[in-house]
C-alpha cells in the first residue's frame, strides 16, 4: 500500500536557503526603524507628500503601523525559513493570505487611526 506523499516546503526551494534570512533581516531591521518611529521616509507616499498633508497624520503612529506590519512579514519569512522541512508547501497559499491580510490592515490603519 503506497502512501500519498506529502510536498514540503523546501521541494519548492530552488534557490540558496540565505536568500530568504537575508530577507527576513531586512525586513526586521526595517520594522525596528519604524517601530521605533523614525523611518517615516521609508513609507511610500507619506515621503512624497506635501506638508500640509503630512500634516494630517500621525507621523508615530504610522511608522508602528507600518512597522508592525512589516515585522509580522518578517516572522513569516523566519518561519518559512526555519520550518521548510516541516511546513506542506501549500503553506505558501497560507502565507500569501496572510500577506495580503496583512497589506490591508496596514492600508486600512494608515487611513483612519493614524490621521490626525
Amino acid at each position: 500500500m503506497g502512501g500519498v506523499i506529502q510536498m514540503k516546503l523546501a521541494d519548492l526551494s530552488t534557490g540558496p536557503d540565505w536568500v530568504v534570512y537575508v530577507g527576513f533581516i531586512i525586513f526586521a531591521v526595517l520594522s525596528i526603524v519604524l517601530i521605533s518611529g523614525h523611518g517615516s521616509w521609508l513609507i511610500s507616499g507619506y515621503n512624497t507628500a506635501s506638508k500640509e498633508e503630512k500634516a494630517k497624520y500621525n507621523e508615530k503612529k504610522l511608522c508602528r503601523t507600518m512597522g508592525i506590519g512589516m515585522s509580522v512579514i518578517a516572522i513569516l519569512l523566519l518561519i518559512m525559513g526555519v520550518f521548510e522541512n516541516i511546513l506542506p508547501a501549500f503553506f505558501v497559499y497560507i502565507a500569501l493570505g496572510i500577506i495580503l491580510a496583512d497589506v490591508v490592515i496596514i492600508i486600512v490603519l494608515g487611513n483612519t487611526i493614524c490621521r490626525r
